[in-house]
């Protein structure tokens, strides 16, 4: 009995993201259309992308920095109170040294942006078998594994390859992330064709 119903809930939840990729189509092909274009821009300037993405990061570390901070004072008396006020500090300085000094630190942003690529290819692997019976879904499998396979390219070419790889390795994950929602979304306006013809 169980397992008619998890089945049933599984067809149920699938039929759902069916829906929705065919109702919101057009927001899955437009942002498939943006990634592919910002890759293509940060391939052909690989030095500029990698000083935009680590000024970027630098950024959102030292605004998350400050707020740990404030909310550490503004929940002073919770025993963690000391820890949550090093670690803000430990986020500010590293955002403060990414976004204000932007041609240092290119090997450390090399490091994080390796670890990012190998979390978000997981994520989209994870992503694709979640909707896989739906058309289009090993689209998405294909760009999880090109972005863990950039995570790893970046990772063994440090620190030589550090000025130019991570604009151009970027370019290649943006292109076959976008490439991944465009045959999405185009897997979802023919299933919202064949639901209006009915």
């Amino acid at each position: 009995m169980s397992d008619q119903v998890s089945r049933a809930d599984l067809q149920g939840a699938l039929a759902e993201i069916r829906r929705q990729v065919a109702a919101h189509w057009g927001w899955f092909l437009a942002l498939g259309l943006v990634l592919v274009v910002a890759g293509i821009a940060a391939i052909a300037f690989p030095l500029f992308s990698t000083v935009a993405v680590k000024i970027a990061l630098g950024w959102v570390f030292l605004v998350g920095g400050i707020v740990m901070i404030v909310h550490a004072f503004s929940a002073s008396h919770w025993r963690g109170l000391i820890w949550e006020v090093l670690l803000g500090t430990l986020y500010t300085v590293a955002g403060a040294y990414l976004a204000f000094f932007p041609l240092t630190g290119i090997i450390t942003l090399t490091i994080l942006l390796a670890a990012m690529f190998i979390v978000e290819g997981g994520l989209e692997i994870s992503l694709a078998l979640r909707v896989r019976p739906h058309e289009g879904w090993g689209w998405l499998l294909v760009s999880g594994l090109i972005a863990v396979a950039v995570g790893l390219l970046i990772a063994l070419g440090l620190p030589s390859s550090a000025a130019w790889a991570i604009g151009l390795l970027a370019g290649i994950n943006l292109i076959s992330t976008g490439w991944g929602f465009l045959f999405l979304a185009l897997a979802g306006r023919r299933a919202a064709a064949a639901m209006a013809t009915r």
